[in-house]
């Protein structure tokens, strides 16, 4: 684990060696040096982690080296800090040069630069009261001091002989370069358990009307929670239970109040909660909104029956044939939840339903080589049957050669006893198989309290703390996106919600989130606080750079308890924000993390915190020099300070959700910002990101505002939302001409008024790029052409009030269209057609047309429809017989993102 500190600290010099050579001035020899000198430590340090279980000499070794690289990282960062200085003196960056303009080399006379400086102005530097702050006098001299460190390491190597030990390694090292993948496999049914799924559906599907509780055991790793996905997605349960369905993933650590929050919000029940304040009055809600309705209730991952009896007066006995699944690893829970249960232990895969899961990870279903075979089933025996270390046992050993797996089995036999297979031996052989920049992303799932994770943040959480470097031809997202497709490819991270064809939330197993905690803490790579946790009294280990808060209580003490020299600040604590002055709370972390790169404060919701942002961000949050993240979700806040601009790294801003309607200004000082990637919330006035050539996504501007902005620099932009308000004029017309400058644009959401139109969508021909599009307004026309300009369209979502021709005919030879949603009014037509071998790979279509009494559907159109849904609207629909049977999609499947 510590190779993945050191080579990515290793990276960092480097990169400071290039982007800031003018800042480093006089230090750049010393710099140099350490980099090389830590580089080469580099070559040694996977092959002693390997050797230091049970050898104390090494593991105290790898602990040095380990704590060097970090205050290498600390001393930078901290030497950026004192000599930054917004008022006028050293900058960001700035060059350090003498009276004649020259750089000047060497400690001596970066001390007589710095001393003249500091003289001219000597309250220059907010930052000099910082705890541990380095000051300018001694960067060369702490530098020099690291190296000495190092020395002594290198001469311990020598002295006790662990340089001898470390090369009597094993000999399975092997290529460690990431293998790009473009396609997520659906975990979810890669053994079809047909005997067991059928065996569920018939106690769902049972005439007997009383709530019906059915409770699945096992061991973890063995599939509980992919078989009720199974069942909860099937096409025929869909149906039976209508959009009355809901999942819950329960946990050790539930909370009751959140959790009844969680279930109603999974049954999408729209009224107002605010006045619901404690867990009775959810409950009865809860109750109320079920009781005329046939439910299916999923609760994942149960840990004791309390979790069910706090819940079980939610779910009514209204005789309506319900059904309440349960997955649990306690037999004793199973068993005892309720009179009215089912129980279902889930049973190991038989030795072919072993290797037929193993071969769809390791071969991709392909035809496994014959020599490779024998070897194959010596190890899938190992795993007896258990779904989940077969398949992480296929992810280690895909895209080797026959050597590698030889290497495997070897060192799979050294983990594993004859007898049975111990589980965290095997998925500790899968992490330290792993490339460091894997290491690092697969280690970073330990924030998370949830075991589901937004894939969006999740990327741009990796890219700001570096652990995602941009190539020759991929953008750090599509890197970080490299890395989360290979833990995927490995099973370390299974795919869980996709919306509008993209993954939108992946899943951790709990085994394999313990982990990555345990290698977390062992690295010092992560601290929780969670105050209701007695084992947080204590200090955090001087060493940890990054903070996880999942303290349920307004206590703000973990600000006294996490390290100063944090790089990542990530709050769950919802309560906290909740009560008194958000800004008021926060303000000391502005201050007290100066090297802070992560802060995420949200999001808070607004549903049990009632939060009210005091107006515009604080000017604090100007101090935070290296933050490359900020998310305040939900916050509400009015406004952003002209500090930010003192944030030249700042990459994502994200200040999206709030109150409906709460809309920010942007200062001008956010043009300034060059680095910016990400720009996200509600955003009103004038937009000064003409010069923000690194901007990727806008979410959302302001109809009228968009329309002033110059997008001839805007040439990295892929995602771009724009809606119109009350303040735009009426009988507006959209014109495409300001997206035609957006060569590389993939998403596009333009939402009007009810009486604005749109232009000609002619000039979208330029953005060949773009794969998603979404209209909302009076009146669009469609050109016939439309698969000539827009060759890549997968996605289309089209809500017009006015609509004089049938879109069919233009919308049908898109050729990779695979999701069309239509909410139109068609006052002149009455029906659509579609003629033979239209829309060749459509697999999802939603359809709310007012006025159509007809969808012609032509024997071989349509012929990859495996979602339809026609809105209540029109419930007299004429189609053909075959599209009849063909289910509605999943909900999540086209909410919007």
């Amino acid at each position: 684990m510590v190779d993945a500190v050191v080579s990515f600290v290793v990276e960092r010099l480097g990169d400071y060696l290039i982007q800031e050579a003018k800042f480093l001035g006089g230090v750049r020899d010393e710099v140099e040096s350490l980099a090389k000198e830590l580089r080469l430590m580099q070559c040694f340090v996977k092959d002693a982690e390997a050797k230091q279980a049970g050898n104390d000499l090494i593991r105290h070794w790898v602990s040095d080296l380990r704590d060097i690289a970090y205050d290498a990282e600390d001393v930078l960062d901290k030497y950026m800090l004192s000599v930054h200085d917004d008022k006028g003196g050293a900058s960001l960056g700035s060059p350090m040069v003498d009276g004649e303009g020259t750089s000047r080399k060497g400690l001596g006379s970066l001390v007589i630069n710095i001393r003249r400086r500091l003289s001219s102005n000597r309250e220059s530097n907010p930052y000099r009261s910082a705890k541990k702050e380095i000051s300018v006098y001694n960067i060369g001299k702490t530098i020099q001091a690291l190296r000495k460190r190092l020395a002594d390491i290198d001469s311990s190597c020598e002295r006790y002989g662990i340089k001898n030990i470390i090369s009597d390694k094993m000999d399975v090292e092997q290529s460690k370069k990431p293998i790009r993948v473009t396609s997520f496999g659906d975990e979810d049914h890669l053994v079809d358990l047909k005997d067991v799924t059928d065996s569920l559906l018939v106690k769902l599907f049972d005439k007997q009307p009383k709530r019906l509780v059915i409770s699945i055991y096992g061991m973890g790793g063995l599939g509980k929670t992919t078989l009720a996905k199974k069942l909860y997605s099937d096409n025929d349960v869909n149906r039976r239970f209508h959009r009355f369905c809901a999942w819950v993933s329960v946990s050790q650590d539930y909370k009751l109040k959140d959790l009844l929050l969680r279930i109603i919000k999974s049954f999408n029940f729209k009224t107002a909660l605010e006045g619901l304040e404690t867990e009775d009055d959810l409950g009865r809600y809860l109750h109320r909104s079920l009781q005329e309705h046939k439910y299916l209730m999923v609760l994942d991952d149960i840990w004791d029956k309390e979790a069910w009896l706090s819940l079980k007066s939610a779910f009514p006995e209204n005789m309506n044939g319900s059904r309440v699944i349960i997955t649990t690893r306690n037999k004793g829970v199973a068993e005892r939840l309720d009179g009215q249960t089912y129980v279902h232990e889930l049973r190991f895969l038989t030795p072919e339903e072993s290797w037929q899961l193993f071969c769809k990870k390791a071969f991709h279903d392909s035809i496994a080589n014959k020599g490779l075979e024998k070897l194959g089933r010596e190890m899938v025996e190992k795993c007896r049957g258990l779904p989940l270390a077969i398949a992480v046992l296929g992810g280690l050993l895909l895209h080797r050669d026959p050597e590698g797996w030889c290497s495997v089995r070897d060192d799979l036999w050294r983990c594993v006893r004859s007898d049975s297979t111990d589980v965290a031996r095997l998925l500790d052989l899968s992490f330290n198989d792993l490339s460091y920049e894997l290491k690092l992303c697969f280690l970073y799932l330990s924030h998370f309290p949830d075991c589901i994770i937004d894939v969006k943040k999740f990327i741009r959480l990796l890219v700001a703390e570096g652990f995602a470097r941009q190539t020759d031809d991929r953008t750090m997202e599509d890197v970080a996106r490299d890395h989360l497709d290979e833990l995927i490819n490995r099973s370390l991270i299974q795919t869980e919600e996709r919306r509008w064809g993209r993954l939108s939330k992946c899943r951790v197993h709990d085994l394999l989130r313990d982990l990555a905690i345990e290698k977390a803490k062992d690295l010092n790579f992560i601290h929780i606080w969670d105050e209701s946790k007695s084992s947080n009294s204590s200090s955090v280990m001087p060493s940890c750079r990054r903070q996880a808060i999942y303290s349920d209580t307004s206590s703000d003490s973990w600000l006294h308890h996490s390290n100063e020299v944090s790089r990542s600040l990530l709050l769950f604590n919802r309560k906290w924000v909740a009560e008194g002055d958000v800004q008021q709370k926060l303000r000391p972390a502005f201050t007290r993390f100066s090297v802070l790169r992560v802060l995420d404060a949200g999001p808070m919701d607004a549903l049990t915190t009632g939060i009210v942002w005091d107006g515009e961000l604080s000017e604090q949050i100007g101090k935070l020099i290296h933050l490359r993240y900020l998310s305040l979700r939900d916050s509400n806040i009015t406004g952003i300070p002209r500090s930010i601009g003192n944030l030249q790294r700042l990459q994502t801003i994200d200040l999206s959700g709030g109150t409906i309607g709460m809309e920010v200004k942007l200062p001008i000082e956010i043009g300034t910002i060059k680095e910016l990637r990400h720009l996200i919330g509600k955003f009103i006035g004038n937009l000064p990101i003409e010069n923000l050539e690194n901007l990727r996504t806008l979410k959302s501007a302001e109809f009228e505002s968009w329309e002033k902005v110059n997008t001839a620099k805007l040439v990295n932009l892929q995602e771009l939302h724009i809606e119109a308000d009350e303040r735009t004029q009426e009988n507006k017309v959209f014109s495409f001409e300001s997206i035609a400058n957006l060569k590389r644009l993939q998403f596009l959401s333009v939402k009007l008024l009810d009486d604005n139109s749109f232009a000609s969508l002619q000039s979208l021909s330029q953005c060949e790029r773009l794969v998603d599009l979404r209209l909302s307004g009076r009146m669009v026309k469609l050109p016939e052409d439309m698969d000539v300009f827009l060759p890549r369209l997968g996605c289309l979502s089209l809500t017009v009030s006015n609509l004089e021709k049938d879109p069919m005919p233009a919308l049908e030879r898109v050729p990779l269209l695979t999701i069309l949603e239509l909410h139109i009014k068609c006052p002149r037509l009455k029906k659509f057609c579609c003629s033979a071998e239209g829309f060749p790979l459509l697999g999802i279509l939603q359809l709310d047309a007012n006025g159509i009494v007809e969808l012609q559907v032509e024997e071989g159109a349509m012929p990859m429809l495996r979602g339809l849904k026609i809105l209540p609207e029109i419930p007299k629909l004429k189609i053909p017989e075959r599209l009849r049977s063909i289910p509605p999609p999943a909900e999540y499947e086209c909410e919007d993102l």
